[in-house]
């Protein structure tokens, strides 16, 4: 077999130039490219010396072009955002990752090279209810539909993929639902929670979570482009972190706040600069998710570390102390209150 060419989507964010520059190190790959709207930069691009950079849009047409010109045999779909604040709004976001993937798709269903599709994927899919499962295998259908905008976007991605497989069954394709990712280079929206003063959660509540260390995802991800998995696979560390050991290990002290409540204190949270939370993940705070990862282990002969790990290393390469001892916990609860207290005097 030949050596492959692959095409890599979203290589300007983190974890598409990872992946990118860890298959330009790999002797199995004989050519990467790297497609983004925005060529990558700083350190990212420093990272990307052995890789092709395209800058194209995956909606326009020069996709069709690059992969038949390039004789491309492998693409990884990296191009999906879960947060609107980094895509330029709800619009946008969803923009880019429905429609883009129908694009993409569209034009590797032409590619007549094309011989396996890796797409990142999220655990998101499974939503967040009370009706949840204990555990979420591969196999196991949401209870309900979810609310948020990415969820419904990784919803939409997945069936274009089954359409795709459907139309060309000769295709590998591999989805991989990952977990939150965290770890000492990670800074998605849920780990900048946990650095927050003061961590709000909801009273009475205690989600289970799961985090993936961004490095096995990686190591997943790579895998996934030079070996043949085909299928949806559940990729998250083993084991779980209830919301309270989390906000303990990240030495922030939790302040509770009624159900109703925490959609205002997210509000606040945003316009404070502090984090920009999505409904998404306002609900997994509130619910929590857990999912089976057999399969991936049986498969791939490969576990990530477990979650209390991955989540240890986010901590400790965050540096992350006790910010607000006990004589100032109250004052910071006071200062929660008073702007959710501002922010529904002004919507009233």
């Amino acid at each position: 077999m030949r050596a492959q060419v692959v095409l890599v989507t979203g290589v300007s964010r983190y974890l598409g130039a990872s992946v990118a520059a860890r298959l330009a190190a790999d002797e199995r790959v004989a050519r990467v490219i790297g497609v983004d709207t925005t060529p990558p930069a700083g350190d990212l691009a420093a990272a990307l010396g052995g890789v092709e950079f395209v800058r194209t849009d995956l909606r326009g047409p020069l996709m069709t072009k690059v992969l038949a010109g390039a004789r491309v045999d492998t693409v990884a779909h990296m191009a999906v955002v879960a947060s609107p604040a980094r895509s330029g709004g709800r619009a946008a976001m969803k923009e880019l990752n429905v429609i883009g993937t129908m694009q993409l798709l569209a034009a590797c269903q032409s590619a007549g090279t094309l011989r396996k599709l890796v797409v990142k994927s999220s655990t998101a899919a499974y939503g967040a209810s009370f009706r949840d499962p204990a555990i979420f295998t591969e196999e196991t259908e949401p209870r309900e539909v979810p609310r948020g905008g990415y969820a419904k976007d990784i919803i939409e991605i997945e069936g274009y993929v089954r359409g795709f497989r459907r139309r060309r069954p000769q295709t590998v394709a591999t989805v991989l639902r990952f977990a939150t990712f965290v770890g000492s280079r990670a800074q998605p929206t849920l780990t900048r929670y946990f650095s927050l003063p003061a961590v709000p959660a909801v009273f009475g509540r205690d989600p289970r979570l799961q985090f993936l260390h961004v490095d096995d995802a990686l190591e997943v991800l790579h895998r996934s482009i030079v070996e043949d998995h085909t299928g949806v696979y559940n990729v998250a560390g083993p084991g779980v972190l209830l919301l309270s050991q989390a906000v303990r290990r990240a030495g922030r002290p939790p302040v509770a706040v009624p159900e109703p409540g925490l959609s205002g204190v997210a509000e606040f949270a945003r316009r404070s600069g502090w984090v920009d939370f999505s409904l998404d993940q306002l609900e997994l705070f509130i619910h929590g998710r857990v999912v089976d990862v057999g399969k991936l282990t049986r498969e791939y002969g490969f576990t990530p570390r477990p979650t209390a790990e991955a989540f240890e290393d986010f901590v400790r390469g965050h540096g992350l102390n006790p910010l607000v001892g006990p004589d100032s916990l109250a004052a910071v609860e006071r200062k929660i209150l008073a702007g959710i207290a501002a922010l529904r005097e002004a919507r009233s």
